[in-house]
């Protein structure tokens, strides 16, 4: 059981930064395994949907991102992707812009209406705005991002502002990804492993 504090008749849909949590869960030493994150959701709440928020970088080569997005598409989740703005900064370095909060709070205002529990896996500040909006709508809404990162994940203003945070090394163990485990998504290298630097904004 996790402590996500899901209920079975709730309607919960899951909106997931893949940048935020690409990061974080690198950072703290393991895979997720898609499949079982939104399992864990649809065996303990009225799960409606999975969002996966991805900016593609732009270019004429194959996208390392594109492996997991095909997956994820062909396996119950809903996808909202942009591209990505790739700039040099001043010291000469290259690096990606892929910021999707606009996307991810339009998302939560527009679907609160048919909703009980929102979960969000980010830990942006900017998104505090959005989070209180769906809450005067009635609706629950939990952050899972981490503490235990360096730096942390999560702003306080979110943090203050949820109904409950979970901290992700906390509940990882439901959805890590295992080497013998064939129902996991194929190996996936994200831009932040193969560009210089990327910025998702947080």
């Amino acid at each position: 059981m996790s402590n996500l504090l899901l209920r079975k008749n709730d309607r919960t849909s899951l909106f997931i930064n893949g940048a935020s949590l690409h990061h974080a869960a690198r950072n703290l030493g393991f895979e997720v395994d898609f499949l079982a994150l939104r399992d864990l959701f649809e065996q303990q709440s009225a799960f409606q949907r999975a969002f996966y928020y991805a900016a593609m970088p732009e270019t004429e080569d194959y996208s390392p991102l594109r492996p997991l997005t095909d997956w994820l598409a062909y396996n119950g989740y809903h996808l909202v992707t942009k591209t990505a703005r790739e700039f040099t900064n001043q010291s000469g370095q290259r690096r990606i812009k892929g910021n999707m909060n606009v996307e991810l709070a339009v998302d939560l205002i527009e679907q609160a209406p048919r909703l009980d529990h929102i979960v969000i896996i980010s830990g942006d500040s900017d998104l505090r705005r959005a989070v209180e909006a769906v809450q005067a709508c009635g609706v629950r809404v939990t952050v899972i991002s981490s503490v235990k990162t360096t730096p942390p994940m999560i702003g306080d203003d979110l943090r203050r502002q949820t109904d409950h945070f979970v901290e992700l090394a906390d509940i990882a163990h439901h959805f890590t990804r295992r080497n013998a485990d064939n129902r996991s998504r194929p190996p996936i290298r994200h831009p932040a492993d193969v560009d210089d630097d990327y910025d998702d904004g947080e």
